[in-house]
């Protein structure tokens, strides 16, 4: 059994991860990604090598692949040109 310091918060997690915390909140409610519960707060938690399992299993093993990417990374679309004269 893992003891409370070997856990992740949300937070450490989602930078864990490279997503955000409204990530994985959003994962453990559909249960593609089901959190540990803190037994005082009730907060969520995870284990690195949890982390490291959903990881393997989704993608290969590249963390902004298999959760997605980072809002704002898109490419811009291009300007039309416009006509002088």
């Amino acid at each position: 059994m893992a003891k409370l310091n070997e856990y992740l918060t949300v937070a450490e997690a989602a930078a864990y991860l490279g997503c955000s915390a409204d990530t994985l909140r959003r994962y453990d409610r559909s249960n593609k990604l089901p959190a540990r519960r803190h037994p005082a707060s009730n907060f969520r938690i995870y284990l690195p090598s949890e982390l490291d399992e959903f990881l393997r299993k989704v993608g290969d093993g590249d963390k902004k692949a298999a959760v997605g990417a980072k809002r704002g990374t898109k490419k811009p679309k291009a300007r039309s040109q416009k006509r002088k004269g």
